[in-house]
């Protein structure tokens, strides 16, 4: 009976390391997104970065950014969904990252958890911390982790999604829609 017990428990264990965990796309090559113009590189500059200044910093920024398309990725560390679609924004933002801006707002977390976060799934843009959701309210996005705000090129609102992205498939269908 005992070795029933444990053989339930090890199962139990293993059934946790399932491969379902997200797996990162990796640190983007410093080269791939030479030659953005340069609000974009300006983004760029920051990959990875977490950043203050609340939603005044943040309207600056969709401000500065006018001309160009901006995907807005709300997420937290201990968003299960958010780690799940988190590697299709990795994939997305260095493949369209010199025509399309992207940034992550970071909301309701631990400092040192986001920046462990980052660390896992390197991204290249930077996040703006977000702990009372006020930047998320920008763009209609205190609902649901995650959420994903599409901005035009004029800076206006396009599109919110609400919820976690499926596919990377999915994801880019959204962006050719919306940002494109």
């Amino acid at each position: 009976m005992r070795r029933i017990g444990v053989l339930a428990a090890l199962l139990l264990a293993l059934g946790g390391c399932s491969s379902d965990q997200p797996t990162s796309a990796g640190k983007p090559s410093p080269t791939a997104l030479r030659g953005a113009p340069a609000p974009l590189a300006a983004v760029h500059r920051q990959a990875n970065d977490l950043l203050g200044g609340g939603p005044d910093a943040f309207r600056r920024r969709l401000h500065d950014l006018r001309g160009y398309p901006v995907v807005v990725n709300k997420w937290a560390s201990w968003c299960g969904p958010c780690r799940g679609e988190f590697p299709y924004f990795q994939r997305q933002s260095v493949k369209l990252g010199k025509r399309i801006a992207f940034l992550g707002v970071d909301s309701q977390d631990n400092h040192g958890d986001a920046r462990s976060f980052l660390r896992q799934f390197p991204v290249s843009y930077p996040s703006y911390e977000d702990g009372n959701l006020g930047i998320a309210a920008v763009f209609n996005g205190v609902q649901a982790f995650p959420t994903t705000a599409f901005y035009d090129r004029h800076g206006a609102l396009a599109f919110v999604h609400q919820g976690a992205y499926a596919s990377e498939r999915k994801l880019a269908q959204d962006i050719a829609r919306y940002a494109g």
